[in-house]
């Protein structure tokens, strides 16, 4: 089944990081992402822009309106997402516990939803 982690961190904390915290951090992530290609569970996975790079998008009264920013005013925002083939919630589970930021940020688990054919 897939499952789709959500990476959630703060990108306050993040700016204000060293460059050798940077490197440190993209490190981590990358030799994350190797052991998710070597286990053969990685389907897909992305950093994300800022959110001072997003908007978002609404009608309302027929008119298409676009924001700056993501919708809601949080502590913590998205910063990427990897799609996982697990053979259950728990394997899932055990994979976001194990990313790079758990520990000071948060990993978000959903099934993905499969519909037929």
């Amino acid at each position: 089944m897939r499952y789709m982690l959500l990476i959630y961190d703060a990108e306050a904390a993040r700016a204000k990081a060293t460059p050798e915290e940077q490197k440190a951090t993209f490190e981590a992530w990358m030799a994350y992402s190797a052991e998710l290609n070597e286990k053969g569970v990685k389907l897909a996975g992305e950093a994300l822009m800022p959110t001072s790079m997003a908007k978002t998008a609404r009608i309302r009264d027929g008119k298409t309106l676009a924001t700056d920013g993501p919708f809601a005013e949080t502590k913590e925002q998205l910063g990427g997402f990897y799609i996982l083939n697990c053979k259950d919630l728990d394997e899932a589970v055990a994979w976001a516990a194990k990313a790079p930021n758990a520990p000071f940020g948060s990993v978000e688990v959903r099934p993905v939803m499969e519909f037929g054919d």
